[in-house]
This record gives C-alpha cells, sequence and structure tokens, in this order.
C-alpha cells in the first residue's frame, strides 16, 4: 500500500494522468485492495463489526407469525383424569420429568423418565413427536412441566401438554410433599383492590446471540433455557411481599379476579391476550425483575417461559396465589387446591 501510494505521488508530480496511465493505476489499485483483503483471516473478519440487527424483533415476529399460541385461546393443561383414562392409547406419550428417585418410588405406567435438561434432544432424537396425538409432561406440581412444555411448544412441538397439579392430582403422598405443604393464606388481608395502571410502552430487551436468522436466534435461546434449572425461575411469594420495590409484579389473570385482590402494586395482564407487541408486551420493563403469578403457577409458567426466551428478567411466584390467599380461592371456587384434587390412581413402584 506503500508504494502505491509513493507511486500515486509521482504520477502526479510527473503530470502523468493521462487517461492510459490513470486506467493502469486504478487496476493497479484493484488488484491490491484485493490482496490485503484476502490476507485477513476467518478470525479477522468475525472480529470486524457488523450492523447491527435486532434479534428481539425477529424472534417476536417469529413468534407471533408462526408460533402464537401464549397469545391464543388454547387449553394446553390437562387433567388427571384425562391422562388415565388414556394410559393405554398408543397416541399419548407421558414424559415424567422429575428425578430418577420420585419416579422410581412412583410413576405412572408407561411414562419415560427424561431430565427437563434433556428434553429437546429427546423430542429430537428419541421420539417421533408428530406419532402422538399428545404428549404429556409430568411434574411435581404441575409448574415446571407447564414451564418446559412452553419451551417445547416454542421449539415447534404444538402436541405438548401439561398436567394439572403434576403428580400432587394422582395420590395423596405426592401431594404431601408438594401442594398440600405450600397452600396459605398469610397474605390474604395484604391485598389491593384498586387497579394498578400499566406503564406506557417502552424498550424490550436485546438479545446478543450473534444470529440473524428466526430460528438459529430461537434454537440459541432455547438451548440456554433448557439448560437453566426451572427453580432459578421461582420467586417465592414472601419475598415478593416483603420486598414489592424488588420486582414488577404481573397478574395473569383474569380482570375480575385481579380486581376481588390482587398483591399490592400488581398490573393486571389478562391471559392469551397481553403478551403481544400489538397489545401490552411492550409496557413490561426490560430493566427490572418481573414476578408473574396466576392462581396456580402453571399458567404463569408458559407465560414466564416465553418472556424468558424474548429476554426478559422474569420468575413465576411459586403455588401462584394458593401460596398466600387459599382459603378465598376455596370460597370462590377459582382453582384453590385442595384435597379434592387428589386422586388414588395406581402407580408403577
Amino acid at each position: 500500500m506503500k508504494l502505491l501510494k509513493k507511486k500515486f505521488k509521482y504520477i502526479k508530480e510527473n503530470k502523468f494522468f493521462t487517461s492510459k496511465n490513470l486506467s493502469f493505476f486504478l487496476i493497479a489499485l484493484l488488484i491490491s485492495t484485493t490482496a490485503i483483503a484476502s490476507s485477513f483471516t476467518n478470525k479477522d473478519i468475525d472480529s470486524l463489526p457488523l450492523n447491527q440487527t435486532d434479534e428481539f424483533e425477529i424472534l417476536l415476529n417469529y413468534f407471533e407469525t408462526n408460533n402464537n399460541f401464549i397469545n391464543t385461546d388454547t387449553q394446553l393443561i390437562i387433567p388427571a383424569n384425562e391422562v388415565k383414562k388414556n394410559m393405554g392409547n398408543d397416541k399419548y406419550h407421558v414424559v415424567d420429568i422429575r428425578t430418577d428417585t420420585w419416579y422410581e418410588y412412583g410413576h405412572l405406567k408407561n411414562a419415560n423418565n427424561v431430565k427437563a435438561a434433556d428434553l429437546l434432544t429427546y423430542f429430537e432424537n428419541k421420539i417421533t413427536p408428530s406419532n402422538y396425538d399428545k404428549i404429556v409432561l409430568i411434574c411435581y406440581s404441575g409448574q415446571s412441566a407447564a414451564y418446559y412444555t412452553s419451551l417445547l411448544r416454542l421449539a415447534g412441538y404444538g402436541n405438548v401438554y401439561s398436567m394439572k397439579w403434576g403428580m400432587s392430582s394422582w395420590r395423596l403422598d405426592f401431594a404431601e410433599n408438594s401442594w398440600l405443604k405450600n397452600v396459605k393464606n398469610d397474605f390474604a388481608d395484604k391485598l389491593e383492590t384498586n387497579e394498578t395502571v400499566k406503564p406506557e410502552k417502552g424498550t424490550h430487551p436485546t438479545l446478543n446471540t450473534g444470529k440473524t436468522e428466526a430460528k438459529e436466534i430461537l434454537r440459541t435461546r432455547l438451548e440456554k433455557a433448557f439448560a437453566t434449572p426451572y427453580k432459578e425461575y421461582i420467586i417465592k411469594s414472601t419475598d415478593v411481599f416483603a420486598n414489592p420495590a424488588t420486582y414488577y409484579v404481573s397478574n395473569y389473570w383474569d380482570h375480575d379476579k385481579y380486581l376481588n385482590g390482587h398483591i399490592p402494586g400488581a398490573v393486571q395482564y389478562q391471559p392469551n391476550a397481553s403478551l403481544s407487541s400489538t397489545t401490552d408486551l411492550y409496557t413490561l420493563p426490560a430493566d427490572k425483575k418481573i414476578a408473574v403469578y396466576c392462581a396456580t403457577g402453571q399458567n404463569a409458567a408458559y407465560a414466564v417461559a416465553y418472556l424468558n426466551v424474548l429476554g426478559y428478567d422474569v420468575g413465576n411466584i411459586g403455588y401462584g396465589a394458593n401460596s398466600f390467599m387459599n382459603k378465598t380461592l376455596k370460597e370462590k371456587d377459582w382453582n384453590a387446591f385442595t384435597k379434592k384434587q387428589i386422586n388414588m390412581y395406581p402407580v408403577i413402584e
């Protein structure tokens, strides 16, 4: 390059800029530039700044165009009695994501024990999901199963469901280890009935996968989500009531139930409708922990998975409103967990 500059100076000083000389000069410059560019290694090229791409918008548009289950009225949670009726149905496939210890303690006949972190690989390499009418995920309480069902639906598996209340609805001893010890009324007298107005629409999270195609961005986000234990997304209701300013509380519940009584400062988001770019998604903060809750923690878990993949800092209030106002839910018949939800179905031990 230095040699070219000297030659250019020499030509200019000696007034050699005839049309012919200029043509030769431009050709030489082109050859030199090409040689320099080809001398870059892949590492050099990778380190060069790229045009900025809004991965969030690409991914959101993909979801809303191809896989908008979170904003549609779809029944994704099925009751235990339906699962029991179909235990001999070859078109039903049951996946138990509890630990192998609990699985061995007692599980449904023909249920397959798969670690949550391995679910994506299991669906891709171990089974042919399209062979089944329904693939049902089962956990302890129905919450983590709902979370991972949501992730699998985002991955494109539209025939995956979670079992309501998890194994707690199957037999009493399972319920005693899960739901029965977590239903409480400790904050039933601390609720508000006034409505908190949603904030104005603002910025959204920034995704930095380095990908530009929606499916590639999604794949990277899903791999991270499956590699992170669900327990890291659980928020205790006691923490929310003790430190309300720490969280942006999203009441993922019907409006009439919200007005009956909600966590102080909670903002109501309508299930199957509010998490859309055309409704209220952009009112969620991109710079604060979002604590989502519903009655049971199960519908909220679907929303938490969706928001997590989109890059929001989000968690699920464990056991939902049942963890702080179970008595009220019983009185109003609003998805309260009681012993009425517990069956005594057989298990393989």
